[in-house]
């Protein structure tokens, strides 16, 4: 079989337009009870990969089109869909976890990931532990023979640290640990989870793949040691994702590539811009060289999305008003990887192990697809105004 670049996969995967009429795209399966017209057909849409399935809870053909797609350009052996990116990563860590198990969570996790660690996986018995991101091999001085799951971020969610991730899945390994990823911020595009160690790899699918801030979306792509373990938990739990939503997805996984390589040009560029900028303390950046984490975002990655973190020197809330409300092109929300640009305020991260240092306003930039020179001028004049108010 012919060996394509990811961009060439990113068009051709996950359909078949000789099964739907010479459609193009997939078309949008919405229905819950699928009928059979003998015991024989019943029994096979109860064989696994049947993309016609039993009941629509487990899926359609626009859900065999996305999995299919996630899992080809991830390097894993399946594919799931969940609700939401949260979804994801809370069902990877049931489908692994059993009360008595220890899980390791990197300190720089995504919140409402810590969150449900630390109120819901104590609650079934589990011990939760969190590392230090940057503790690559050392990870081992917390690593117990009851460890079963190493979850990591990277780069981490609103500090941007990149972990060693070869490093830390080659301990996990030693114990028979599982390591789950949040590949998030690279997408399956610029970072290949499988090539370095990674079990189970989680998408927010409503980031960068669904890529236009209109679909709520999570997915989960496991190796086969994880696979069956991840399935039945996300059965069982009776996790679906709408029909619309998964349409949406696959639609925007067709520009990916050319989206994400401008999302990756404008970061870097309006990074570097704001970094010379006199109320900026650090931006917070793995493409950029100056950064703690960018030997390792070079050997490991192969690109860099729009999102990334900058620390303001110390100001009061009102000079952080002026700043937000001078702004043109950068709304203030949630969440991220659509083609518009987005400015949020962070509070200080919560950590476990390494205490956060910098003193001042954390923000996270999300650099969208307008035009570069735009953005870096609409970013320079509220910094500048927010600096003549103090």
């Amino acid at each position: 079989m012919t060996s394509f670049d990811s961009e060439t996969v990113l068009v051709r995967t996950g359909r078949d337009p000789s099964s739907h009429g010479g459609m193009v795209n997939t078309p949008v399966f919405r229905g819950s009870t699928i009928l059979s017209n003998s015991l024989t057909e019943w029994e096979s849409r109860k064989l696994p990969g049947n993309p016609y399935a039993s009941y629509g809870r487990f899926g359609t053909p626009t859900t065999r089109a996305l999995e299919t797609a996630l899992a080809e350009l991830e390097g894993g052996y399946r594919s799931i869909v969940f609700p939401s990116g949260l979804a994801a990563c809370t069902h990877s860590l049931l489908a692994l976890l059993q009360p008595g198990d220890h899980a390791l969570i990197s300190d720089s996790v995504y919140g409402p990931t810590r969150s449900f660690a630390t109120k819901v996986l104590t609650r079934f018995g589990i011990d939760v532990e969190f590392f230090d991101p940057l503790a690559a091999g050392e990870i081992r001085r917390q690593i117990r023979p009851s460890t079963r799951v190493v979850f990591v971020e990277s780069p981490g969610s609103t500090t941007f640290e990149v972990q060693d991730i070869p490093a830390i899945a080659e301990e996990a390994h030693k114990v028979d640990a599982f390591v789950v990823m949040d590949n998030t911020w690279a997408t399956p595009l610029f970072f290949k989870p499988f090539e370095h160690g990674v079990d189970i790899s989680v998408q927010a699918a409503t980031k960068y793949i669904v890529g236009h801030s209109d679909a709520l979306l999570g997915a989960a792509t496991a190796n086969e040691r994880a696979w069956a373990l991840l399935q039945q938990t996300a059965h069982d739990f009776g996790q679906t994702a709408g029909p619309d939503d998964l349409y949406l997805a696959l639609r925007g996984l067709r520009s990916l590539a050319v989206r994400l390589h401008r999302h990756w040009e404008n970061g870097v560029l309006l990074a570097e811009s704001m970094a010379r900028h006199p109320m900026v303390a650090q931006v917070l950046h793995p493409a950029l060289p100056g950064d703690a984490g960018h030997a390792l975002w070079r050997r490991d990655f192969r690109g860099a999305s729009g999102l990334f973190g900058v620390a303001l020197k110390p100001v009061g809330r009102e000079a952080l008003g002026v700043f937000f409300d001078s702004l043109e092109l950068f709304g203030i929300g949630l969440s991220w990887g659509g083609y518009e640009s987005l400015a949020l305020p962070v509070d200080a991260p919560t950590r476990a192990v390494r205490p956060w240092a910098l003193e001042g306003p954390l923000l996270r930039i999300h650099a969208g697809l307008e035009s570069c020179n735009d953005l870096m001028r609409d970013m320079q004049s509220a910094l500048d105004r927010m600096q003549r108010h103090l």
